[in-house]
């Protein structure tokens, strides 16, 4: 009997899915007219918008020309060292100038801009940044260094480049901060926000970091777009460098005005602490010390910690006559 019933069965399946897909064509009319509105966010355009997952790429091709021989599969020695680097080279300035000119054009036409050559911009920009490369590399070279010296726990080099989410946090703000700083739109705040969701490390872009920077452990650090970071620091896990709220109509007003903290040479900044607003300048070869929260300044040669709190230990009574 089942056999026979099936049949009868699928039928009525069919059917039923079918009543449910003809709605769609109902669902798709109400989107479209969601685009035509206006008043929802949508890039229809014959014009295709600069790709994340493009981004991502150039972001990795960068890693591969910055630290030479780490993340590829195949063998790079002093024979192919500039085979490699022709290559690499090559195919990150197509993948580079492609999304720049993406986002130039892009710009161009959501606002309204007059005319800038973009294809040839973004080979000029692609070719302006790769110039930059090996004075980045000696950049992340220190970086590296600085890890190594602030981090008993690190074995080698190696094992920082390969493995610790500061160093790669640390690569991708100065791959896009130099992006920023040539006035590249939107890529470099798509390259330190894939850092920032794998890492847990958010640095904006337009951040000022010096030499020499280390972050330990990392996650939750917060990097606000106007910090200016000195040589030589260190700071730990769940360390902010932000801005204080303001009211809502006086957002447009401070867009371009400093915000974010000042942290001078040789300064420590242990975890949790919390540091805000463009009146807060930490004086050089100053420690400030876990949990604290400052918005004002701090003198060079200062240590700043809260008052050792009172712990409060309670045993249990049952155990006492043991």
């Amino acid at each position: 009997m089942e056999s026979l019933e099936k049949p009868d069965q699928c039928k009525t399946d069919v059917a039923a899915t079918q009543e449910y897909r003809e709605k769609i064509p109902a669902i798709v009319d109400e989107l479209v007219m969601s685009c035509k509105r206006g008043d929802c966010f949508d890039h229809i355009s014959p014009e295709p918008i600069p790709s994340r997952e493009g981004i991502i790429d150039v972001l990795e091709r960068a890693r591969r020309i910055l630290y030479p021989g780490y993340f590829i599969r195949s063998r790079v020695d002093n024979i192919n060292l500039g085979y490699y680097f022709g290559q690499e080279m090559t195919a990150f300035f197509e993948a580079l100038s492609g999304q720049i000119t993406l986002a130039i054009r892009h710009d161009c036409l959501r606002y309204n801009k007059p005319c800038t050559l973009c294809e040839e911009r973004g080979h000029e920009q692609a070719i302006t940044f790769m110039q930059y490369i090996p004075r980045l590399r000696t950049m992340l070279a220190m970086d590296v260094r600085a890890a190594y010296q602030g981090d008993p726990a690190a074995k080698d080099c190696d094992e920082i480049i390969f493995s610790y989410p500061g160093l790669f946090a640390i690569t991708a703000f100065r791959v896009a901060h130099q992006l920023h700083e040539q006035g590249i739109p939107l890529i470099p705040r798509i390259m330190t926000e894939y850092a920032h969701s794998m890492t847990g490390i958010d640095i904006h872009p337009g951040a000022h970091i010096g030499e020499s920077f280390f972050i330990d452990h990392g996650t939750g650090v917060v990097v606000g777009e106007t910090t200016e970071i000195g040589n030589r620091v260190r700071i730990y896990q769940g360390v902010t460098l932000g801005a204080l709220s303001v009211p809502r109509e006086k957002v447009e007003s401070l867009r371009k005005k400093k915000r974010h903290p000042t942290i001078e040479d040789d300064v420590i900044i242990y975890s949790g602490a919390t540091i805000l607003g463009a009146d807060a300048v930490i004086g050089a070869r100053s420690i400030i010390g876990g949990n604290v929260w400052i918005t004002e300044s701090v003198p060079p040669d200062t240590r700043v910690y809260l008052k050792k709190p009172e712990l409060i230990f309670k045993g249990n009574s049952r155990l006492k006559g043991r």
